[in-house]
């Protein structure tokens, strides 16, 4: 890996003209969308096949890796990290700058990997963990997934299942992991997956837990893809079947698992206040090129979807403020998932008023049959992520100081 260009000490306005130069140079400008021109595509979970799964997550990983080695990756980090150790603002100001070009649209996997498991491992890792897999994971040569899930522990992370045993050896300690996960995105593309396990079955449930990073080309590891209802398989079950991993692959102290997690969770709620917008902005456009005049019920929708989608952006910039201010983005986080999965159930909404049954017949219009991806896709955003009833509980026991939930 070749170091990185450093921005450090550079000042906000030059690191903006920076920005723009290195973006003018790998992309053109983004330009108003036209109606009726390019992909229609508005799926929430993507329908790819097998191959083009991966052949789009190598277009993107060019585009990140080359990113990286200009310096706009790791822009707040530490120059052990190939970073420039900058501000937040900085940081913020790239994402603007980078929202005018037409660059390749991130996959969820790389904010998994860059946003949410980089930072774990750099707060929870040791030094050889940081060495290998921090820089390489915000350069995108390692991909990671989230090995969270099961189906026995619904939305209650800590009633994992997933075993890991330690055994003592004459080489060292190692672990036997066996379990079953699920709803995994990106299994069959990524290198590594952060998995939650239960080491201690005797302790309280938050106490007995590890997490370990499990190398998805491990002897055991067996991915087997979701078919979705629209189609595709952006999901995977994984089984982990009597996989033997080196005491190396633990990510945090034997049985602090469960806030190794919550550091995962609570970056993966800082980006949620964005998800929906794009495919709401591009229900409005369908409202203004419909070819009718639209009713009153339908202008109502969707001026709806205008006013709650703009108010999802204030919260967000209201997460981001907190977090440029230096402080953390707290219960604002779990308002944005649930402003999120609201747009995106109301978009549509205003996709079936509008279209009615253009919507289950594919008649090879453009922009019409294609919103049937995004109404059955969207419901499950109320799933991902933490379901909406942790995000409400999060917020009545947090915020407005209710009796927690009985346990």
């Amino acid at each position: 890996m070749s170091t990185p260009v450093t921005h450090a000490g550079v000042s906000l306005e030059e690191f903006v003209q920076r920005a723009h130069t290195w973006l003018a140079s790998v992309a053109a400008p983004r330009t108003t969308r036209t109606w009726g021109e390019g992909s229609d595509a508005v799926a929430v979970f993507e329908n790819w096949t097998p191959e083009q799964e991966r052949e789009e997550t190598d277009r993107i990983r060019a585009y990140e890796q080359a990113k990286f080695d200009a310096g706009f990756t790791a822009i707040t980090w530490d120059a052990r990290y190939g970073g420039s150790n900058l501000p937040v603002q900085h940081l913020l100001a790239f994402r603007q700058a980078e929202a005018g070009y037409d660059v390749p649209k991130r996959t969820e996997m790389f904010p998994v990997t860059q946003q949410l498991v980089a930072p774990t491992v750099a707060q929870w890792g040791s030094e050889e963990q940081r060495d290998r897999y921090v820089a390489a994971m915000l350069r995108t040569d390692l991909i990671a997934c989230q090995l969270f899930s099961e189906t026995e522990a619904g939305s209650d992370l800590a009633a994992v299942r997933t075993k890991a045993v330690k055994e003592e050896t004459g080489e060292g300690v190692r672990w036997r992991l066996n379990g079953h996960k699920v709803w995994t995105s990106g299994a069959p593309v990524a290198d590594i997956g952060i998995a939650v396990t239960r080491t201690d079955p005797t302790s309280a449930k938050h106490a007995g837990l590890t997490v370990f990073l499990v190398p998805m080309d491990a002897p055991g590891v067996e991915i087997r893809p979701i078919r979705q209802m629209t189609g595709g398989s952006s999901f995977n079950e994984v089984y982990l079947d009597d996989v033997v991993l080196d005491d190396a692959y633990r990510l945090g102290p034997e049985g602090q698992g469960w806030k190794v997690a919550l550091t995962v969770l609570a970056s993966e709620r800082l980006d949620s206040g964005t998800l929906g917008l794009e495919n709401a902005d591009a229900a409005v456009d369908l409202a203004r090129n419909i070819g009718r005049e639209l009713t009153d019920l339908e202008k109502d929708k969707v001026a709806d979807l205008v006013t709650r989608s703009y108010v999802q952006r204030l919260a967000g910039m209201r997460v981001l403020a907190a977090v440029a201010a230096g402080g953390e983005p707290g219960p604002e986080a779990s308002v944005g998932k649930l402003l999120a999965t609201d747009t995106m159930a109301r978009t549509s909404e205003v996709a079936r008023a509008l279209l009615g049954a253009d919507l289950t017949v594919d008649s090879g219009e453009w922009g019409r049959f294609a919103w049937t991806e995004h109404v059955l896709g969207a419901p499950g955003y109320r799933i991902a992520g933490g379901t909406d009833e942790i995000q409400h509980n999060i917020l009545s026991e947090r915020v407005l100081g209710l009796p927690r939930e009985p346990r």
